[in-house]
């Protein structure tokens, strides 16, 4: 009984206003002190958005012969994707003339030969700590999109009370933007009402299982740091701009709870703050001074 108190409290303290502001006090050397949201950035906007092209368009010719129905919409973006994947063709030395075709890698294994590292969830390092995030292959540079926050989006106005009973995976953006990465429950429900226009999915939704078609969306399980393992990565937020290609929106792992209000998706993608070697886990920090 009393463990399982324990694990709750864990869970929940971060949320808890009195223990907030006595732990700021005692912790420091951990907080995160954003002096104004405009400056909430450790990298800009545009290298954030080429790391996700980047990557995201890696994916998706991975994953060519499974986009036959979006490709037949967009005849100019298909030559685009056939080229580039010609191109990977000759890279990797696979036959482009064999019936077998292209070489389909798994989503780690894309994401390390796109961008040199690879992550995973696994048991943390922690005690008691459960899930952790790590890296598992490559190295990571300071300054690199390292992952990804998924969940449903909620602006301030909607409603999300019976989703935070209990739930430690809801993050708060500086403006008061919340993001529910609780992969079960009501939590879950709520996400997986499929955000589709058409042929084409809006969304990932494969971060709620144990397959990730996007490798990167596991910043959810990434643990808070302590005096002992202090912060390697930070949370920077990110509206997705309209431009955003349509046919790679299917790896973004993250929808809006309502669409009554025209606005860009909000992502939060966590960036490291040094370098990071293979087997390194990764620890962010759950304060956020605003000042």
């Amino acid at each position: 009984m009393l463990r399982e108190l324990r694990r709750r409290w864990r869970s929940y303290r971060y949320r808890f206003v009195p223990w907030l502001a006595l732990n700021l006090r005692r912790q420091r050397r951990t907080l995160r002190y954003v002096p104004e949201s405009s400056q909430d950035k450790i990298i800009a906007d545009e290298d954030v958005f080429e790391t996700l092209l980047k990557t995201f368009k890696a994916l998706f010719i991975n994953d060519f012969s499974r986009q036959a129905n979006i490709l037949a919409l967009l005849p100019e973006v298909k030559c685009q994707y056939l080229e580039l994947l010609t191109m990977e063709q000759k890279r990797l030395k696979v036959d482009s003339c064999n019936h077998q075709g292209q070489h389909v890698f798994s989503p780690e294994e894309v994401l390390f030969n796109t961008l040199g590292f690879a992550v995973s969830r696994d048991r943390s390092s922690l005690v008691s700590a459960g899930t952790g995030v790590f890296v598992t292959k490559g190295f990571v540079p300071k300054g690199t999109v390292v992952s990804m926050y998924p969940g449903t989006v909620y602006r301030k106005h909607e409603p999300i009370f019976f989703q935070s009973l209990g739930n430690p995976f809801i993050f708060r953006c500086i403006d008061g933007v919340l993001i529910d990465g609780n992969d079960k429950g009501l939590s879950r429900s709520v996400y997986s009402r499929r955000d589709q226009l058409g042929p084409f999915q809006m969304s990932d939704e494969s971060w709620l299982t144990d397959t990730l078609q996007n490798p990167l969306a596991v910043g959810q399980y990434v643990n808070n740091c302590s005096h002992e393992r202090t912060a390697n990565v930070c949370y920077q937020e990110f509206d997705v701009p309209g431009h955003f290609p349509v046919e790679l929106k299917q790896y973004l792992p993250n929808i809006v709870y309502s669409h009554d209000i025209e606005s860009h998706l909000r992502c939060v993608v966590l960036v490291t703050l040094r370098d990071i070697k293979q087997g390194e886990e990764l620890f962010s920090n759950y304060y956020t001074v605003v000042s």
